[in-house]
């Protein structure tokens, strides 16, 4: 834990613009490798340049040519500084390749469940959003969502990251940028009583604050506000690629993450003067909900308030869709959905895999544990098949308008029907050679037999819900579980851990878990 988390930076570890701009242009010093959510890298260290960009985006075009995808290209970039020119390198790519290329309208900035919605509202179409998501302001990131509107399953990213590295360093055509103009905002924002219910936030006068976090909802925020008359006040509606006006993360870096209770130190100070108070990282994908009851809540604990609310009778025409979790999500899900009677489906880490049962309607829900989620319309037909911020902070307004409870009020309720579970994330360096050991193990190279003073009873390297790996381990016992998985864009492990009994049993499994890792 740094002692500056939560307080803001000064001047000296603010990026230097201009230096990152310079080695844009530099040789790239890696291959293109896309992680769960894309190609991320910096600059500065030669892993995020135009060579990258320009090597993608050739590879999209191909890809595209190759499956005979002639629709529109959406194209869409956050408030990061290597995002601007990283886009411009993409349009003249695609540009040469005489696509039909949808940009903002405004040439303002685009979140990620815009450019989904925006695919699933043109059939035929795909899109590429040029985000790290909450990286630190130095990185970049190149994302491709195909014509299902959600993030590319492994064997698109897999052939694009493969094409790429084979142009990496060969010249690629490129031309004038001839692009078309597409209003995201309006689009988008008008299309949202068909998801949320906006006339119950503004006949309760439901009072929201909104921090985009310099990000690219900032324009949303407003629109939804002027369009729809809801009382929002956006508590800060500056876009600066330093992100000097956020709060340090637990680590003392500048880093958009709005589960993190440092950087939404600012916003908390503010809940009592709102109903309820909501934040986006920078390209809107990802949630952080603040209860005047009880706070910021952890990811975990509002993915159960959503699903509990919206499986418990708010949303009837979905039938019977089922819930979709990743499965080092809190248990506390699982507790919900057995209550609801509801199929639950436990998925590897990575929103692409509620894709395809978001665009059937097999799942009305589905949330990563890292405080992204996306649900279906009213009418049980998919709204966004990516992760969407946006519309799960304006899930909390509509909860607070409908029971006249906030979403802390709600979990707690949960928990006083089925306890609360002490959960936690942290990360850790590994070495290259240990994290590739990680990525292959079999249930059998676990050998202890107790986890925290319990017998192990499930020791799983393949997700339940589709049998898919999930590059790592989960161990579970009666009354805790821990889960290990290698970063796929640094080299650090994440470590889940989750108890049923408390934070001092917590603290045990995650010891005991560090060992038997070790």
């Amino acid at each position: 834990m740094s002692p500056t988390a939560g307080t803001r930076p000064d001047a000296a570890m603010l990026v230097d613009l201009d230096e990152l701009y310079a080695a844009y242009r530099r040789e790239p010093l890696g291959p293109v490798t896309f992680g769960t959510s894309g190609h991320r890298g910096s600059s500065l260290k030669g892993t995020f340049t135009e060579a990258h960009v320009l090597a993608i985006s050739e590879a999209i075009a191909r890809y595209r040519k190759a499956e005979g995808i002639a629709g529109p290209l959406f194209v869409a970039r956050d408030t990061h500084a290597l995002s601007e020119p990283a886009f411009h390198t993409a349009l003249s790519v695609f540009s040469a390749h005489g696509l039909d290329i949808r940009v903002d309208a405004a040439d303002g900035y685009t979140p990620t469940p815009a450019l989904s919605h925006a695919i699933l509202t043109h059939p035929g179409s795909d899109g590429i959003v040029l985000t790290p998501s909450h990286n630190p302001p130095e990185d970049g990131g190149y994302k491709y969502n195909p014509p299902s509107g959600g993030p590319a399953g492994t064997d698109i990213t897999k052939r694009i990251e493969d094409e790429a590295n084979r142009i990496l360093g060969t010249p690629v055509q490129t031309t004038d940028e001839r692009t078309v103009p597409h209003d995201y905002v309006d689009a988008y924002v008008k299309d949202l009583p068909n998801v949320i219910d906006v006339a119950a936030i503004r006949a309760a006068g439901v009072r929201i604050g909104a921090d985009p976090l310099g990000g690219a909802s900032v324009a949303y925020f407003a629109a939804i506000r002027d369009i729809h008359g809801l009382d929002i006040e956006v508590v800060n509606d500056e876009v600066d690629p330093t992100f000097r006006f956020v709060p340090l993360d637990h680590d003392g870096k500048i880093r958009m993450d709005c589960s993190s209770p440092y950087v939404m130190s600012g916003l908390i100070e503010l809940r009592e003067r709102f109903d309820v108070a909501v934040a986006c990282d920078p390209d809107a994908d990802r949630h952080g909900i603040v209860a005047p009851s009880t706070g910021l809540l952890n990811p975990n604990h509002y993915l159960a308030v959503a699903i509990n609310y919206l499986f418990g009778g708010a949303r009837p025409a979905w039938g019977d869709a089922g819930i979709g979790k990743t499965l080092v999500s809190s248990t506390l899900i699982d507790f919900v959905a057995a209550d609801l009677g509801r199929r639950l489906v436990e998925v590897p880490v990575g929103f692409k895999w509620f894709v395809d049962g978001l665009v059937d309607g097999s799942l009305g829900f589905g949330g990563e544990e890292s405080a992204g989620a996306s649900f279906l319309r009213m009418d049980g037909t998919p709204w966004s098949t990516d992760k969407d911020g946006i519309l799960l902070a304006l899930l909390a307004a509509e909860i607070t308008a409908t029971t006249g409870k906030d979403p802390g009020q709600h979990y707690t309720e949960l928990t006083q029907r089925f306890g609360a579970p002490a959960y936690r994330r942290t990360d850790s360096p590994i070495t290259p050679e240990r994290k590739a050991k990680l990525l292959q193990l079999e249930p059998s190279d676990i050998t202890a037999t107790e986890l925290a003073g319990e017998p192990i009873e499930r020791v799983l390297t393949k997700a339940p819900g589709n049998d898919a790996a999930i590059g790592g381990v989960k161990v579970v016992a009666e009354h805790g579980w821990f889960a290990a998985r290698p970063s796929g864009t640094e080299d650090i492990y994440k470590l889940y851990a989750e108890s049923l009994k408390g934070e001092a049993h917590l603290e045990q499994i995650i010891e005991e878990a560090r060992e038997i890792l070790a």
